[in-house]
C-alpha cells in the first residue's frame, strides 16, 4: 500500500492557502514597521499598555516567521511529490510512516530522525 500523494498534495495546497491567508491577516494588522511610532508615543501611554502592545506585535511577528517556515516546508514537500521522493526520510532513506505524513504532510524526516535532530 503506497502513499496517497494526490490526497496529500491537496492537503498541502489547502494548508498553504490557510497559512497565506493568516500571513495576509498579520500584515493587515501590522502594516510596515510601527516600532518607531510606538516608541514615540510610549511616554504618552501607560507602561503596561505599551508592554502589552509590544508583546502582541512580537508574537505576531514570530507567528509570521514561523508561518513563512511552514510555507517553505510545504513548497519543498510539493517538490518531493513532483520528483517522486515524497515519503522518503531525508535523514535515513527509510519510508516515513503514513500516520506521520497525515499529521505533518510536509515532514521530510521519519519520527526517529526528527527526534534525533531535536536533541541536537
Amino acid at each position: 500500500m503506497g502513499i496517497d500523494t494526490e490526497r496529500l498534495r491537496a492537503t498541502l495546497l489547502e494548508e498553504r492557502d490557510r497559512v497565506e491567508k493568516a500571513l495576509a491577516n498579520l500584515r493587515e494588522d501590522h502594516p510596515g514597521n510601527e516600532e518607531g511610532e510606538e516608541i514615540a508615543t510610549a511616554s504618552e501611554n501607560h507602561l503596561a499598555e505599551t508592554a502589552t502592545a509590544t508583546l502582541g506585535r512580537e508574537i505576531d511577528y514570530t507567528l509570521g516567521e514561523n508561518s513563512g517556515e511552514v510555507l517553505s516546508q510545504i513548497d519543498l514537500a510539493i517538490r518531493r511529490i513532483d520528483d517522486g521522493s515524497y515519503g522518503t526520510c531525508a535523514g535515513c532513506g527509510r519510508e516515513i510512516a503514513a500516520d506521520r505524513l497525515d499529521a505533518y504532510p510536509w515532514a521530510s524526516l521519519c519520527i526517529d530522525c526528527r527526534r534525533t535532530a531535536e536533541r541536537r
